[in-house]
């Protein structure tokens, strides 16, 4: 009698369970978010791991949220016919993966590095928390780690309730309003719609936030809230940016030296954002001296008109529209230059 019921009420449960998923499942659905993948250590790691394919059938991109914003990997993969590998981080500095990627002398490929001149000359910690700790996670995976990741995988392609970063218990939680107390600033957080994320590790704008000015506001806040707090920052010494530069030139000459090129991107920004970037970190001092001391080809959005064109809705990121246009872009001003060579199995725009 006991065990029957233990059985009941384990299918009761059951029952419970499953029916609240699926109507929290279809209510996230009725928003029309959809599908997106979360974007960690595990899912970094699975694109790592295809760094090694021959030059000519890959390209490997690192840097912060306008790589995965502006670059529209399907895009890339059809006028290129190769692969395109996201390893990109938001709000990261890329020179921890590019130290990752020197040091690996297996990788002789084609790097492209998006320079968003703050995060390149970063100290702070923030800034080197999640790449640092998705490098860590690469080199010390498990196979049940690998084997868990597929898995889930195949969930999270076909739930949204699944999603760490909104839906989460913790992110919930984290997401009720709560009373400002004196000295104590809550972080903001990013509106849903500003990125949805692929499992190619490409983020992208939904339509309601594209068409929204008050959700483009809502980020442009945000930009102004971090804007605000770095300020409060002191600057890092001269002795710590002569680190980063003279770490950048020696990473980018081991790569070359193996047979590997590289190519940086300053990707675009404009407003308010553009304008105090080009105060706060001038030219001369951080593009045109990380091409001199690297010798490597550099693309700067503003020499070239078909880059220079777009409006970025919250100042920082190109709309997934715009994205498609500055890939072709992007492609062609790569090829006129000849600096890189496409295998070109559906070339055409």
């Amino acid at each position: 009698m006991e065990h029957r019921s233990l059985r009941n009420a384990c299918i009761v449960a059951t029952v419970l369970v499953l029916a609240f998923l699926t109507f929290w499942e279809l209510r996230i659905r009725s928003t029309k978010v959809g599908i997106s993948y979360d974007d960690g250590a595990e899912l970094w790691s699975h694109y790592r791991a295809k760094v090694y394919l021959p030059a000519d059938q890959a390209t490997v991109f690192i840097g912060s949220s306008r790589n995965k914003y502006d670059l529209d990997l399907e895009t890339w993969e059809k006028r290129t016919g190769e692969k395109a590998i996201q390893l990109a981080f938001e709000g990261t500095s890329p020179v921890p993966a590019l130290h990752d990627l020197a040091n690996d002398s297996l990788f002789k490929g084609k790097l492209m590095i998006d320079v968003t001149e703050g995060l390149v000359l970063t100290t702070s910690p923030y800034n080197f928390k999640a790449i640092d700790g998705a490098i860590a996670y690469y080199k010390k995976q498990t196979p049940a780690q690998k084997f868990s990741f597929q898995v889930n995988r195949v969930l999270e392609s076909q739930f949204v309730f699944l999603e760490r970063d909104y839906y989460s218990i913790k992110a919930l939680l984290n997401r009720i309003p709560l009373k400002e107390r004196p000295g104590i600033q809550h972080e903001p957080y990013f509106p849903i719609d500003f990125g949805r994320i692929t499992f190619g590790r490409q983020d992208k704008m939904t339509d309601r936030f594209v068409q929204d000015t008050n959700i483009q506001n809502q980020v442009k806040g945000i930009w102004a809230y971090f804007t605000k707090m770095a300020m409060k920052e002191p600057p890092p010494p001269q002795k710590s940016i002569d680190s980063i530069f003279t770490q950048i030139a020696a990473d980018v000459k081991k790569i070359k030296a193996r047979g590997g090129q590289v190519l940086f991107v300053r990707t675009p920004s404009t407003g308010p954002f553009y304008m105090g970037e080009t105060m706060a970190f001038p030219r001369a001092q951080i593009w045109d001296h990380i091409l001199q001391i690297t010798e490597a080809p550099g693309i700067h959005f503003s020499d070239y008109p078909s880059l220079a064109g777009f409006q970025c809705p919250e100042f920082s990121h190109l709309s997934p529209k715009d994205a498609i246009t500055y890939t072709n872009n992007l492609i062609d001003i790569i090829e006129a230059g000849k600096w890189w060579q496409f295998p070109h199995k559906s070339a055409g725009k």
